[in-house]
């Protein structure tokens, strides 16, 4: 309720160290109650999954630093990057099915590659979670490891139902919208 609070001001720092993630600040009585606010809270609203979670703000407790924390471990975007910080958020997703590209991001195709996945991702918003995983990431070898790929096998597209653990995978020698459908639509069948 009051703009000029400690914890207003360290919301604008974590806003500040978060560009890429839209913020918004309101003390309106009726957006409260819509969201059901009670108390001063960071509520994070994620567009993959179409889930929220919710921050409890404590001014001598929280700092920008730990709400930009709580953002980058929570945040799921159309397609999240795979790393030890997002590991949080993509593993508490309520959405079941999660298909991995498990590509080289230093590669000279990885641009267009991005800008084709993305797009498939549009297609199945709210239905599949969509993760980048970088094969030159050490911490990233296990989940290559997991799918049974070698780097030589790379790029790769890899689906994973998370109740029964079921998965598959393709081997990909170009990343097009029109494939990744056809897979995501062929493991959902």
């Amino acid at each position: 309720q009051e703009p000029r609070s400690a914890e207003v001001t360290q919301f604008r720092l974590a806003a500040g160290r978060v560009p890429e993630v839209p913020f918004a600040l309101s003390s309106s009585p009726a957006v409260l109650s819509h969201y059901g606010v009670t108390a001063s809270t960071v509520a994070l609203f994620r567009r993959a999954d179409n889930d929220r979670r919710d921050m409890d703000v404590v001014s001598e407790e929280i700092d920008a630093e730990k709400m930009s924390r709580f953002i980058r471990m929570n945040e799921l975007r159309l397609v999240t990057e795979y790393n030890p910080v997002t590991a949080v958020g993509v593993l508490h997703s309520s959405l079941q099915l999660h298909l991995l590209l498990i590509t080289d991001k230093k590669s000279p195709e990885h641009p267009e590659r991005m800008r084709r996945y993305r797009a498939a991702a549009e297609l199945f918003e709210g239905k599949i979670l969509f993760i980048l995983v970088d094969s030159n990431l050490k911490s990233n070898e296990r989940v290559m490891a997991y799918f049974k790929l070698k780097k030589s096998q790379l790029p790769a597209l890899a689906i994973f139902h998370t109740p029964d653990e079921e998965w598959d995978v393709l081997p990909l020698d170009e990343v097009s919208i029109e494939r990744v459908q056809d897979f995501c639509n062929t493991f959902l069948q």
